[in-house]
């Protein structure tokens, strides 16, 4: 169990700062010795109080001719007791907001993502607000056995395939003119508007649309809508700064990294723990059952829009030894760029 950070001594306090600050500029397990010149204290009382610090369960050491590094407990006291968080600098700054002015919300999104993956070193992700698709195309292919692959197309380029179950007697004319009237008069609303006006038609028949078949169409449209809703957006940039030369010596912890980039569902379950508060959230290792084996850190903070909802949550994905008193207020400026955006 760890000690909580009032149970320290200064010269405790003073000795696992400097600790952390060296293992996370450096990547290397941290000696009495290269300490020695920072404190007036000598080596062996430099020793004696990181053995205390590691009775305390702040420090440990990788095998017994090395130095000593913060263990996930204590870089969580670092993170929350002892760090001083630094504004992200002004050219940072600018970065940040170059990718965001004058663009579409979607390429802004992505653009602060890979702005902030490339800033951190870290991989950047954001999950953005589900926004709801909106109509280009629809097309019918018949299968036989009562079935045809139903083929949506949105605006956005995007591509929905589904197999649907057809009512009996269905024709496949009946279907091919619902679809040229959702192609021809619906094109450009979103999926809610399309089946509300096609509602509409079926009721007052102002179209000779085939009743069954159109209306086939239209609960579609409203199952498709809620789907929608439902599957996040998230973008993910700069998986390959997690491979870097410090990696290379652990390649088991980053294959096991890559693979838990791949669960996207799990990522943005995690990201939206961070939707509550004001702003960053920080899960070091461990702390989050998802990236417990690679022992990665996630750094995130939520972004709003006009009325103060949370919109969507910004944040990175990268080793434990991040240099958080950096990475934390980039995150959340990111956050606040994006709030000012949607605002």
């Amino acid at each position: 169990m760890t000690a909580p950070i009032t149970e320290l001594t200064d010269r405790m306090r003073s000795i696992f700062g400097l600790v952390v600050d060296a293992y996370l500029d450096r990547g290397a397990p941290v000696g009495s010795k290269a300490l020695a010149g920072t404190v007036n204290l000598s080596p062996a009382s430099i020793r004696s109080v990181m053995q205390e610090l590691e009775e305390r369960g702040l420090l440990t050491h990788p095998h017994t001719s090395a130095g000593r590094i913060p263990t996930e407990s204590g870089l969580r006291l670092f993170v929350d007791g002892i760090m001083q968080a630094h504004l992200p600098g002004r050219q940072e700054r600018a970065a940040i907001e170059a990718q965001l002015r004058d663009r579409p919300i979607e390429e802004a999104l992505a653009n602060a993502t890979a702005a902030l993956s490339g800033l951190s070193a870290c991989a950047g992700v954001v999950v953005a607000p589900k926004l709801e698709p909106r109509l280009k195309q629809l097309s019918f292919v018949p299968l036989g056995s009562g079935q045809a692959l139903a083929v949506l197309v949105g605006t956005d380029g995007s591509v929905e395939n589904r197999v649907v179950n057809l009512p009996p007697g269905t024709a496949a004319s009946a279907l091919a003119e619902v679809a040229n009237f959702v192609t021809a008069r619906l094109s450009g609303l979103t999926l809610a508007e399309a089946e509300g006006r096609l509602r509409v038609e079926i009721r007052e028949r102002r179209e000779a649309l085939d009743s069954a078949a159109a209306e086939l169409v239209a609960s579609g449209l409203a199952e498709w809508r809620e789907d929608a809703r439902a599957r996040p957006v998230l973008i993910i940039r700069g998986q390959a700064n997690l491979i870097d030369e410090a990696a290379a010596a652990d390649l088991d912890r980053v294959r096991r990294l890559l693979d838990e980039l791949e669960d996207r569902q799990e990522i943005v379950r995690l990201l939206e723990g961070a939707r509550e508060g004001q702003g960053c959230r920080i899960f070091i290792g461990s702390e989050n059952r998802m990236f417990a084996l690679s022992g990665s850190s996630v750094i995130a903070a939520p972004y709003r829009g006009s009325e103060g909802q949370v919109l969507g949550v910004v944040g990175v994905i990268g080793p434990t030894r991040l240099n958080y008193a950096r990475v934390v207020p980039m995150v959340d400026y990111t956050a606040q760029a994006l709030t000012r955006l949607m605002g």
